[in-house]
């Protein structure tokens, strides 16, 4: 029985030279074990309201960079999914690392990996990311569209998020 708890967290998919930068989580009480974005998390709670504040946060402490390093900072997904008694918001951004920026980068969540972007698909995910990533590379790396997606046992069905 769901009774209105949730846990809304953000992730960093970072790009460049068609690569993206992927974390093997390790020690995390929530995600663990597998490939997620390059940095991300939970709210804090003056970020309720504010994901990209919290994405912010979030790549500063784990792999020591700022927004000045990279370009083009999106939302580009928001998930949801009901799992182990609440209902969890996932906030996804996608940026490009700028030119010139080192690339070796060192997180204190896991291993931090760069993949080309056709070895995306076989890599071990959470559930809405693999969906996530799927329809980014079938369709969202093309538009510029925020996708909203509800998660349920099988898949994520998505749709635009238009503003009216």
């Amino acid at each position: 029985m769901q009774d209105g708890k949730l846990r809304n967290m953000t992730s960093l998919y970072i790009e460049k030279a068609g690569r993206m930068l992927l974390l093997y989580r390790q020690g995390s009480r929530v995600v663990n074990d597998v490939w997620v974005g390059s940095a991300g998390g939970h709210f804090e709670e003056y970020e309720l309201n504010d994901a990209r504040a919290c994405v912010l946060r979030e790549m500063k402490e784990e792999l020591g960079i700022t927004e000045n390093e990279l370009e083009d900072i999106r939302l580009r997904y928001v998930t949801l999914r009901q799992t182990k008694g609440e209902i969890r918001q996932n906030y996804y951004f996608f940026a490009k690392l700028k030119d010139g920026v080192d690339e070796d980068f060192i997180s204190n969540e896991g291993i931090a990996r760069w993949f080309s972007l056709g070895e995306l698909p076989a890599l071990p995910m959470p559930f809405t990311s693999e969906h996530v990533i799927k329809h980014y590379l079938d369709i969202g790396k093309n538009t510029e569209t925020i996708y909203g997606g509800v998660a349920d046992m099988n898949k994520v069905v998505f749709t635009e998020l238009s503003e009216f």
